[in-house]
């Protein structure tokens, strides 16, 4: 195999890597709307809609980037990163809200 294809090889599983995280990511993102518009009102504030606050900024911050650099075919690797690092830190994050939503 040359030097060439593998290389090739490489970015085309990165670039699925990156697409397949970030388009995970933005569905869960999308579904985190809807879970938190079913959640009972509570004292009627409407406060339970903060938490959307952080988990866009992981769509903004890692998300879009992924989006950004694979499609293009633009530094995969970065994008894979990306893509992972915002599945994290969405289950991190998505960890403590249901903790939070429970009490």
């Amino acid at each position: 195999m040359s030097d060439q294809t593998q290389i090739s090889y490489q970015a085309q599983w990165y670039r699925r890597v990156a697409l397949t995280c970030a388009t995970a990511g933005t569905a869960f993102w999308i579904y985190t709307f809807y879970y938190i518009s079913r959640l009972p009102a509570g004292d009627g504030t409407g406060f339970q809609w903060i938490a959307q606050v952080p988990l866009t900024g992981i769509f903004l911050f890692f998300m879009m980037p992924a989006f950004v650099l694979a499609i293009p075919r633009k530094s995969t690797w970065v994008a894979a990163i990306f893509g992972v690092g915002g599945l994290v830190l969405y289950a991190l994050l998505w960890a403590q809200l249901l903790s939070e939503f429970k009490t």
